[in-house]
Order: C-alpha cells, then sequence, then structure tokens
C-alpha cells in the first residue's frame, strides 16, 4: 500500500457538554495540526497516489471552513460534542466528498482509504481511518 501525506492546521473555539470534560465544558480554544494520508495499493499512471498540490489545496480549503470559528455556534455540529475525534471524521467526509466530485484529480478515484490525524500537541492526537466508496 503506497501512503501520501499533506499537512496543515487550523485554529476553533469550542466548549464540550458531559461531565467527562471538566474543565473543557467552558468555551476554549484549540490549534489543531492535520496530517492527511491518502492510501491506493498501486500508483497511477504518473507514479503517484494524488496530486500533492490539488491534495494541500484541497485540506487548505477544508480547513478555511473551520478556522477561527466557534464550533458551537457551526449549525452542522448542532447537538455534537466537536471533540478532536468528530473533527476527524468531518475532514475525513469532507475530503472523500471532493475526491468523489473530481477535486483531486481523476486519477484520485483509486484511493481506497484516508487516514485524518488532528494532533492537539506534541503529546496527544486522535485519527479518523476509512476506506473510501468506489
Amino acid at each position: 500500500m503506497y501512503t501520501v501525506s499533506v499537512r496543515d492546521h487550523f485554529m476553533i473555539a469550542h466548549s464540550f457538554r458531559g461531565e467527562v470534560f471538566g474543565p473543557a465544558q467552558k468555551l476554549h480554544g484549540a490549534t489543531y495540526v492535520v496530517d492527511l494520508a491518502f492510501r491506493r495499493p498501486e500508483l497511477d499512471e504518473d507514479g503517484i497516489v494524488v496530486d500533492i498540490g490539488l491534495a494541500s489545496t484541497a485540506l487548505k480549503e477544508i480547513l478555511a471552513e473551520l478556522n477561527y470559528r466557534n464550533l458551537d455556534e457551526d449549525a452542522a455540529f448542532a447537538g455534537w460534542n466537536t471533540t478532536t475525534e468528530v473533527l476527524s471524521r468531518t475532514i475525513f467526509d469532507r475530503v472523500a466528498a471532493r475526491i468523489a466530485a473530481g477535486d483531486l484529480g481523476p486519477s484520485a478515484a483509486a484511493i481506497e482509504s484516508l487516514v485524518v490525524t488532528l494532533h492537539e500537541s506534541h503529546i496527544a492526537w486522535a485519527s479518523y481511518e476509512g476506506r473510501l466508496a468506489g
């Protein structure tokens, strides 16, 4: 399996519901470093997994939808705690939609899976990994 990854970052504000979150129940900020890994078993005819430029642009655009936002006010997250895990899945779904729409080029249709990892700090991170419909 071949893997190509791109990286970016974003900053958000949010709060959580539930005693398990302790002081994080209050509004607070988070800065995430995001690693997005594309996986496929064979390279395309150009010898690549995905066009890194298109992948980087797609990730930047998706993160711009979240960057500098209070996620408590975003209707897309109504009823959800915007945990690192939830945000990883959200980014996965948005990247998968971009691939399906052809935004990462025609050969990106052969990408079998993605891994989205959000680093909260140098000692804590969460990921969502899944196969793409195809």
